[in-house]
């Protein structure tokens, strides 16, 4: 599949919901469901963050030939690092390495803006986040040894999001080449 990456706009939010509405139903394949309603706090503050990441430059979206956005990577600074909020791709694009290059695209990213790691949280326990980000030199992160920002997110995650006890932190050290 040819896919290309753009920066993100407050515009797009309306794709970015149906890209991770339609990401999360592997989730629900996998047991996890994801049904918070549109007003519950964490969605609305989910959604918020990304709209804020598109407005300050820090969402990217991946388009299919058809310019048809496929998937997305929103990013913030938490901590004095970069934090992926969240790297979403449709399930019918999935395994066309458009997550790999989104996520690559926020490691670039990361290291021209002068950090020295990019954090994210995710499940431990799917086969599609832990070892993929793995493969991408993350590593898993004890929460004690998490900022404060960070702290928050796994505490919102675990507060509200199924599954709760396998929500971990890792972080990619953005200093080795």
């Amino acid at each position: 599949m040819q896919f290309s990456i753009r920066p993100g706009l407050a515009a797009d939010m309306t794709d970015v919901v149906r890209i991770d509405d339609d990401a999360t139903l592997l989730y629900a394949e996998a047991g996890i469901v994801i049904s918070l309603p549109l007003t519950h706090p964490f969605t609305v503050d989910e959604r918020s963050r990304w709209t804020h990441s598109a407005e300050s430059g820090q969402l990217f979206i991946a388009e299919d030939a058809r310019g048809v956005p496929v998937g997305f990577a929103a990013f913030e600074p938490a901590d004095g690092q970069l934090y992926l909020d969240q790297l979403s791709v449709v399930r019918a694009a999935m395994k066309n390495g458009i997550g790999r290059a989104l996520l690559r695209r926020v490691v670039h990213e990361a290291r021209s803006t002068g950090h020295d790691f990019l954090w994210l949280t995710t499940y431990s326990h799917l086969a599609w986040n832990r070892p993929f980000y793995e493969r991408e030199g993350l590593v898993v992160v004890p929460e004690s040894e998490c900022g404060s920002r960070i702290r928050h997110h796994i505490e919102d995650q675990r507060r509200f999001l199924p599954v709760p006890e396998e929500r971990i932190a890792m972080k990619k050290d953005l200093r080795a080449p």
